[in-house]
């Protein structure tokens, strides 16, 4: 019953995206919208999220999905160099990329599945309140008495360009700002280095890894004030619902293979009831809160 009800949200998939894609290309033997294999490249902060839908995913359905974590640099240069077709990212492609992919006569179709949001952590001792004027303080080279530094787990990280973006910067500076291999050193150094800041994002906090979770006990997430806000805002499904976190970002399945294929059947899974479930269930803010039944009893049954 369960592929029954998702079949039809995955059918209307297919009629969009033959509509809104003009090139259309032979489709890999054995591949539909719900078999064969495929690759996909996955922004590496968004990863916990990701293993739990192709999890399910794979449960239901004869497909089955190699994910590739990668830096969000390394995810962009994967997809536009065809090395994978299929691309899960921490914002939408920009008007560069949409030229590039447009030059090459293929027209990549995203699907917006949900939001998350960057946190910040520092050491239990730290305040758990911080300006993120400070923040970008840091990005732009400048000292800040308030902030000693940023940790971030890669500098072609999602996490260091949404802030470069923020601190209208080309380029990370060279004192302040520094960087290790995993998020898991990213925590462990914020959770042993008072006045240092650490940046990941919340979905590995909202779904540890073994090592990570053995290391929260240590910090605090801190809550941010915005540029223009007055007030100090936690990272949470709530308050990215009311959208006043200032460190929201919104995620997208990028889908370039040009043919209907596995791309179509997991943005469609993501994107439908199941799958937005799964991502309300974690903690992040699904595209559309999944549906809930009410069932009305006519009386209360007494246990003999």
């Amino acid at each position: 019953m369960k592929k029954l009800i998702v079949i039809p949200v995955v059918v209307l998939g297919i009629l969009v995206f033959a509509m809104c894609n003009k090139k259309s290309e032979a489709v890999p033997e054995g591949e539909t919208i719900l078999t064969g294999k495929a690759s996909v490249l996955v922004d590496e902060t968004l990863l916990p999220i990701m293993e739990d839908q192709v999890a399910v995913f794979e449960s239901d359905y004869a497909g089955r999905i190699n994910l590739m974590p990668r830096s969000e640099a390394e995810v962009i240069r994967g997809i536009l160099e065809d090395s994978a077709r299929i691309a899960v990212l921490a914002r939408p492609l920009s008007a560069e990329e949409r030229k590039y992919f447009n030059s090459k006569e293929r027209f990549p179709r995203e699907t917006q599945i949900g939001t998350d949001a960057i946190a910040l952590i520092a050491n239990k001792q730290n305040d758990t309140l911080i300006k993120l004027q400070d923040v970008l303080d840091v990005m732009q080279g400048k000292a800040n008495p308030n902030l000693k530094g940023l940790v971030f787990d890669n500098l072609n990280s999602g996490t260091v360009s949404y802030l470069m973006k923020l601190a209208k910067i080309k380029d990370v500076p060279k004192t302040g700002v520094y960087s290790f291999n995993t998020n898991a050193e990213v925590v462990k150094f914020a959770s042993e280095n008072p006045g240092m800041v650490g940046v990941i994002g919340l979905n590995w906090l909202l779904q540890p890894t073994p090592e990570i979770e053995s290391y929260l006990k240590n910090i605090n997430i801190l809550s941010v004030k915005s540029l223009t806000g007055s007030s100090f805002v936690y990272p949470s499904q709530n308050s990215l619902g009311e959208k006043t976190y200032p460190l929201a970002r919104d995620l997208y399945i990028v889908n370039a293979q040009g043919y209907e294929g596995l791309g179509i059947g997991l943005a469609s899974f993501v994107a439908g009831e199941r799958g937005q479930r799964i991502i309300l269930k974690s903690g992040l803010l699904p595209i559309r809160v999944p549906a809930r039944k009410i069932v009305i009893r006519k009386g209360i049954e007494k246990k003999q």
